[in-house]
């Protein structure tokens, strides 16, 4: 501040009268010049020209292009091939401590590529280290920096004199980083807590400065670096990262974009105006920028956010359809996980997901194919071709089954019935007493969670055709006893319209009925052959838990549940529903109800409460037609 006011003050002095008769308070130097102008104006001008948003004037005073001058020593080094030829150059050569810390860079780098066991006790490796600690303070930032990350790969001892001493000076030197410096430190302090060895003064002093200078900020790279470790920063100076990655997200390229986007995920930061701008950018970007690993991360990302952006996906669709015979496993499964968070289902992908499984099932593991299992069944991926598919998926499953944790297995089966391939046996070992109780602990949603999965199986084992009889034991697993889920704007208008539809009759409609499969039904009513409702209080109910009255159900008459399809139960941008939904529909049918299917997107063209009530009869009248018709 003191020395922004001082050029202030300076610009001014030439024209100022009393600066001629005070010389002694601040004086130009002479400078002989034939130019009638007062040379001194110029310059003071132009040294007062920097704003705050232009970033540290000593930082750049520091970085001219004398300060990285490279030597003849430096020049063959870069191009050195293997650590054994960096050690040998410093041999013949020799060099200043500027040099010995590029020379101990460039070794780092060629450890991490070529292998190099014990080079730090290597004599040559040794002179170099001595050559820096003694003259540490002649070493530029930029390598300054770089050093401590490269003795870090090289493995050098926390408590070595050396590192201790490269610290004290950038944290004397801390003013004069550019913020490009600061962000590298961030990651190197990070990656030093993360193994306990963490520097308590320079991890304050450095995050102090990166909010006070965060107007510094001008590259993609550095934000990327800072995002990645969030765990470090305060909550306000995320928010101005995700500020100034939202301004300078035009000039991101396609890695920095998958950089900034997978610390949001691994941050569980969702801003969605930023992964609006990324994901605009990224669609631009040409196919050779789009890696397959990045392809993978942004689907992760955007799984994990829950972030849906259809043309990106689709483009991520398109990338890999060609690259589907290159893809790992650990790929396939990664991928097909992360779409069916984002319940989008991209037939041609999927079904290539499956080939490649019936390709190359020998190298999937047990939990990645019961990953691959679980995905196909929240989005009810019915296969053109299944039969070999799912053969496989059996085989694969055959000896490893019997030992999953009891949490992943239940969802196995539970997927198995979704996608009506379950056996007997798969029912028979998640339904017994003994299996049970390892599912009873935990919290109390995800028990009642599983609760109702295991009466969804049972369901699955006394409706639908096995082809061998299975009997299922009774669900042990107690009844949440939280409070009632609150209906939604279209379930409470159902409600109000199947009223009006049975004349306010209480005894011919029940609502939200909870039956014994785990499924809930919205609304319930027993027609007679002219389809009007009839008392339904004193009819049988097997599906209830009481098992309802003790009068059979008339001759023609037919049940009838009404279901409220909500926005989420539906695929991305489709009108399929998704594979809970799917089995929910079928088994209410094997149960001997006809399903009255009310969507949302046609729920909300309704406008008046009689408009409503015509839908519900004209959809009752067709159901009605359709199951006479079978």
């Amino acid at each position: 501040m003191t020395t922004r006011l001082l050029c202030r003050w300076a610009r001014l002095l030439p024209r100022c009268p009393q600066a001629a008769v005070a010389p002694g308070r601040l004086q130009a130097p002479k400078v002989h010049s034939t130019e009638p102008a007062c040379p001194m104006s110029s310059s003071w001008l132009r040294l007062s020209a920097r704003h705050l948003c232009q970033g540290n004037e000593l930082a750049k005073m520091e970085e001219t292009p004398v300060a990285y001058e490279h030597t003849e020593l430096v020049r063959l080094v870069e191009k050195a091939a293997t650590p054994q030829e960096v050690l040998q150059l410093w041999a013949e050569q020799g060099g200043s401590a500027s040099d010995a810390a590029r020379c101990l860079v460039q070794l780092s780098l060629r450890v991490v590529e070529k292998g190099g066991e014990g080079i730090l006790q290597d004599p040559h490796c040794e002179n170099m280290l001595e050559t820096v600690n003694s003259q540490v303070s002649s070493v530029w930032n930029g390598t300054l920096v770089a050093l401590l990350r490269a003795l870090t790969m090289l493995g050098l001892p926390n408590d070595a004199p050396l590192l201790r001493s490269l610290q004290n000076e950038v944290l004397w030197r801390i003013r004069r980083l550019t913020y490009r410096h600061l962000a590298y430190l961030v990651d190197w302090v990070a990656f030093q807590s993360s193994r306990g060895q963490e520097n308590e003064a320079l991890t304050t002093t450095l995050l102090k400065h990166l909010e006070l200078r965060w107007t510094e900020l001008s590259e993609p790279r550095t934000i990327s670096i800072l995002m990645s470790r969030a765990s470090l920063l305060s909550p306000s100076l995320m928010d101005k990262l995700e500020d100034k990655a939202l301004e300078l997200a035009e000039n991101f390229n396609a890695e920095d974009i998958r950089r900034v986007t997978f610390a949001l995920a691994s941050q569980n930061r969702r801003s969605v105006p930023l992964l609006r701008a990324l994901s605009y950018h990224l669609n631009q970007k040409p196919s050779s920028e789009m890696k397959t690993p990045l392809l993978l991360d942004i689907a992760y990302a955007y799984g994990k956010l829950n972030f849906h952006q259809t043309q990106v996906l689709q483009r991520i669709a398109a990338e890999l359809l060609p690259r589907l015979s290159d893809l790992s496993s650990v790929d396939v499964t990664r991928c097909a996980k992360s779409l069916a968070f984002l319940k989008w289902l991209h037939l041609p992908l999927f079904e290539g997901f499956a080939q490649h499984f019936e390709s190359n099932s020998d190298k999937y593991s047990t939990l990645q194919v019961c990953n691959l299992l679980m995905s196909f069944a929240k989005l009810n991926l019915q296969l053109s071709k299944g039969e070999e598919f799912y053969a496989k998926v059996h085989k694969a499953l055959e000896g490893s089954f019997p030992t999953l944790e009891p949490f992943l297995k239940t969802d196995v089966v539970w997927s198995l019935c979704v996608l009506n391939q379950a056996r007997p046996d798969h029912i028979s070992s998640v339904t017994k007493p003994g299996f049970q109780k390892k599912l009873s602990g935990g919290s109390v949603g995800r028990t009642e969670n599983y609760r109702l999965k295991l009466l969804h199986i049972s369901a699955y084992a006394q409706l639908e055709p096995l082809g061998v009889a299975a009997v299922s034991s009774a669900i042990l697993l107690p009844a949440s006893q939280v409070k009632a889920d609150s209906c939604t704007p279209l379930q409470s208008g159902l409600h109000t319209a199947l009223q009006s539809l049975t004349n306010k009759r209480t005894q011919s409609l029940r609502t939200s009925v909870k039956t014994v499969y785990g499924w809930t039904i919205d609304g319930e009513i027993v027609v007679d052959s002219e389809n009007k409702p009839i008392d339904l209080e004193n009819l049988k109910a097997p599906y209830l838990p009481g098992g309802g009255g003790p009068d059979a159900l008339p001759a023609g008459s037919r049940r009838v549940a009404f279901v409220a399809w909500e926005f989420p139960n539906f695929c991305l941008r489709s009108k399929d529903l998704l594979g809970r939904f799917a089995m929910q529909k079928r088994q209410l049918q094997l149960a001997g109800f006809i399903v009255v299917e009310v969507p949302y997107f046609e729920w909300l063209e309704l406008k008046s409460d009689w408009q409503k009530v015509a839908y519900l009869k004209d959809k009752l009248g067709k159901a009605v037609a359709e199951d006479m018709a079978k």
